[in-house]
């Protein structure tokens, strides 16, 4: 407190204006001199008080602060008094609160990412180490042409799932940044929906399964590239998990408060303890296949969510999953 240049002004000052006022009071009677010495140090001394308690509260509150950059977040200073250093408590409580939520969101973010690079470095792996291996198959010279073929082949499907596997990351690390600008505008669902379905085409007539699909001819409002990239992942998983000669369906239907698209396979369906994670990253469930990443619908889901859509899981009772994706009107 004494360190304060202020302070000492201030109290230079007092003193100085009790020296006036005891002379001015002395030279019109010693008893007004006296009582102006008395009045003026009692003024002093209540300034003095009052201000070494709130450098007393001032002293606590760098305390508390020194606790919080240490990491101690469940302090609280909070008082039910009014007054400006109580004003000033609460507003430092609200920042600790807003640094605890922030600390705990870094917590956890970093243990997702230990997660996710631990996941995608097994997933990248299991291709690599393949590969290797057929590429040693490869430098027999006394490989015969038809396993040199099939082994190209495998390395050649290893390298897509590797590309596919990274490309899908970097959208996933693209909406987790926030970078993506979605361009929202009104798309006929029949459109959406032939784009969708266009790159499995080939992958459903291989297993000879039926596709129906019923746009209900409605329109509705998405941005039409990450929409079908979202239906795609959704459609590549009915398909995997669909047995051959099964069948798929896409409804799209409109009410006044949301579209919605329904996508319906014949498959197993899911897993009850698979239900809630589905949509997890990195996820695979009991009856995930083996090439089976599981990116595909936790992608889905975030380009949904993105875009204040709703995405669910479920079986349906005639049997089959039941994926079903809605956008507000």
């Amino acid at each position: 407190m004494l360190r304060n240049p202020e302070f000492k002004r201030f109290l230079s000052l007092l003193l100085l204006l009790t020296v006036l006022a005891s002379a001015a009071g002395f030279i019109a009677s010693d008893f007004a001199g006296i009582l102006a010495l008395i009045i003026s140090l009692l003024f002093m001394s209540v300034f003095i008080i009052y201000t070494w308690r709130r450098y007393k509260q001032m002293a606590k509150l760098s305390s508390y602060l020194k606790r919080i950059n240490s990491g101690d977040y469940a302090l609280d200073v909070r008082d039910n008094v009014e007054g400006e250093l109580s004003i000033l408590k609460s507003e430092i409580y609200k920042v600790t609160v807003m640094l605890r939520e922030q600390n705990d969101m870094l917590v956890h973010d970093k243990a997702a990412l230990q997660n996710a690079l631990s996941d995608i470095s097994h997933q990248l792996k299991t291709p690599l180490t393949s590969m290797f291996m057929m590429t040693d198959l490869l430098c027999d010279a006394q490989l015969t042409e038809e396993k040199r073929r099939e082994f190209t082949d495998r390395l050649r499907a290893q390298l897509e799932r590797i590309q596919w596997l990274v490309s899908s990351l970097l959208k996933l690390s693209k909406l987790d940044a926030k970078t993506v600008a979605f361009k929202p505008a009104l798309v006929s669902a029949k459109t959406l929906l032939e784009k969708a379905c266009a790159p499995l085409l080939i992958p459903i007539e291989i297993k000879n399964q039926t596709l129906s699909i019923k746009d209900g001819d409605v329109s509705l409002r998405c941005d039409e590239n990450w929409t079908a990239e979202a239906l795609v992942n959704i459609l590549k998983n009915c398909v995997e998990h669909t047995p051959k000669g099964g069948k798929l369906s896409i409804a799209c239907t409109s009410n006044p408060l949301y579209t919605q698209i329904l996508i319906r396979d014949s498959g197993p369906g899911i897993d009850l303890k698979d239900l809630p994670h589905v949509f997890s990253r990195f996820y695979r469930g009991k009856n995930a296949s083996n090439d089976s990443v599981g990116i595909g619908l936790a992608m889905a889901a975030a380009i949904v969510k993105e875009q204040n859509g709703t995405i669910d899981a479920a079986n349906h009772p005639k049997g089959g999953s039941v994926f079903t994706v809605r956008f507000p009107k």
